[in-house]
């Protein structure tokens, strides 16, 4: 059992699980808003040895020297790499703190706002029509960026409603070829797609000048990564060049370029978190408690 667990901001934890921590420490203190800055967040957590994070607020070296006290550092958000975490694992590691993640939760959700966003503007059922006339999604030439869980979700339902789908990542996807994906590198993959999707880790900029060079004109870009994988300069550049050039991202996809991109008509932009729903934050609860009770039966 933790002697103090601080959820040091909103998480998003349902009400059960928040019910479920006061069975794992002897004491629970909860905030639902983001600390200001590093000061504030060393001063929530004080003495505890357990924290609980979202992904609005990164722990870094200087948080987690200052509280000696922590043992267990729980996100409560997608865990991909050290590089994106907003936790400082190495700092962490070397303090003996086990921090652990999940992923997995929000997949659903992103499908549904990618489907959704692509049908609308290719029909023509909001304000924004993509061509002179509607298209369907069948036929069109779809570029995953990134075939990891989400990437390869989203990929399934497009080629479920007909398009050709393919995919460029780091790693090839052996077993999603033989259901049919293509694999191209990069700069091909951006020449031939109509619509390209990135589902990339926190902070992976992938796209520039060069990369805007080879997807042309008259394209789609779909962004479900947290945070930009566009170069803002070359985005904006991009946008300039074609009003039927398309950029569609989410809450957490805009990242910091929101007042710099709300100038452009063709930015399809929402406030909201394209995986946020009930059953989003349900799963992330479930996991979130198995991470932390699993660390209680082996530590």
């Amino acid at each position: 059992m933790f002697k103090k667990i601080v959820v040091i901001d909103d998480t998003g934890l349902r009400p059960w699980a928040l019910e479920r921590l006061s069975a794992l420490a002897k004491n629970v203190i909860c905030y639902d808003d983001i600390p200001a800055d590093e000061e504030e967040a060393i001063s929530r957590i004080g003495d505890a040895d357990g924290v609980l994070v979202s992904y609005n607020t990164r722990i870094g070296r200087q948080i987690i020297e200052a509280c000696s006290g922590i043992k267990y550092i729980g996100m409560c958000c997608s865990l991909y790499s050290e590089e994106s975490a907003n936790v400082d694992i190495a700092a962490a590691r070397e303090r003996g703190i086990v921090v652990s993640g999940i992923r997995d939760y929000g997949d659903e959700g992103v499908v549904e706002y990618v489907i959704s966003g692509l049908v609308r503007l290719l029909h023509g059922f909001g304000e924004h029509q993509w061509k002179r006339e509607a298209l369907e999604l069948t036929g069109q030439k779809v570029g995953i960026i990134g075939l990891g869980r989400t990437g390869k979700m989203i990929g399934d339902a497009l080629r479920f409603l007909g398009a050709e789908v393919s995919y460029f990542g780091r790693n090839r996807k052996r077993e999603a070829e033989k259901e049919g994906y293509t694999y191209y590198p990069l700069a091909e993959l951006l020449r031939r797609s109509d619509i390209v999707c990135t589902c990339l880790p926190r902070n992976t900029f992938i796209l520039g000048d060069a990369e805007f060079m080879n997807l042309g004109k008259e394209k789609i870009l779909v962004n479900t990564s947290v945070g930009p994988t566009a170069f803002l300069p070359d985005l904006s550049k991009w946008l300039r060049s074609d009003v039927r050039n398309f950029y569609l991202c989410d809450g957490v996809g805009i990242g910091a370029y929101a007042d710099a991109l709300a100038e452009f008509d063709n930015v399809l932009y929402t406030p909201k978190v394209a995986g946020h729903s009930a059953q989003c934050m349900e799963r992330l609860s479930q996991k979130v408690i198995a991470n932390i009770e699993s660390f209680l039966t082996v530590s």
